[in-house]
C-alpha cells in the first residue's frame, strides 16, 4: 500500500507523466528495481493506483449516503463525486480516462457505483437502472466541466443541479413504449 499511496502522491503533484517505476522508487527511498517486484510496468502501476482511487471514491460516497432524507441522501453523494474529482484531478482522469487499465464498464466500477445504484433504486419509481447513468453521468459531466474550466467548482451550483436529478428520480414515472 505505501507504493500505491506514493505512486498517487506523485500523481497529485507531477500527473501520469511523472509517476514511473523509477520515480517510485526514488520517492520512497527503495532501490530502483524494488517496484518491479510489486508492479510488471508503469501500466500495471497505474492500475492499482486506480482501483485505490475507486476504493478512496466508494469510501467518500459511503460517507455521503448516510444522510436522511434518501433524497439528500443521493444529493451528498454527487456533492462528494464532485468533490472527489476537484481534489484529486489527476486521479481522477486516471481513472476514468483512456489508461488500458481503467478501462472498465460502469458496471465493474465496484464499490462506488453499487453505493450510488442502491440508493438510486431505493428513490426510483422505474427502472432503477437508467437512473442511475442519468445520476453518473450529470454528476461526473459537471466534475468534468469544472475540472475542464468550463463550470465554476462552487458547491451550491452542484448541489442545485444534482437535487434536480434526484428530484426527477424520485418522481419519474415509467416510460410506456
Amino acid at each position: 500500500m505505501r507504493l500505491i499511496d506514493a505512486a498517487g502522491a506523485l500523481l497529485d503533484a507531477e500527473g501520469e507523466a511523472g509517476v514511473t517505476l523509477r520515480a517510485l522508487a526514488k520517492a520512497t527511498g527503495v532501490s530502483a528495481m524494488a517496484p518491479y517486484r510489486h508492479f510488471a510496468d508503469k501500466a500495471a502501476l497505474l492500475g492499482a493506483v486506480a482501483e485505490a482511487g475507486f476504493a478512496a471514491l466508494a469510501t467518500a460516497l459511503r460517507e455521503a449516503d448516510r444522510t436522511e432524507p434518501a433524497k439528500a441522501a443521493l444529493v451528498a453523494q454527487g456533492l462528494a463525486y464532485f468533490r472527489f474529482a476537484q481534489a484529486r484531478p489527476a486521479l481522477f482522469r486516471l481513472m476514468f480516462g483512456g489508461t488500458p487499465m481503467c478501462d472498465a464498464p460502469s458496471s465493474e466500477y465496484g464499490e462506488a457505483f453499487a453505493i450510488l445504484s442502491r440508493r438510486v433504486a431505493g428513490l426510483a419509481t422505474g427502472a432503477p437502472g437508467p437512473a442511475t447513468i442519468a445520476a453518473w453521468g450529470v454528476v461526473h459531466g459537471l466534475a468534468t466541466l469544472a475540472l475542464d474550466g468550463k463550470l465554476p467548482a462552487e458547491d451550491a451550483v452542484i448541489t442545485a443541479a444534482v437535487a434536480l436529478v434526484a428530484d426527477g428520480i424520485a418522481g419519474a414515472q415509467p416510460v410506456s413504449g
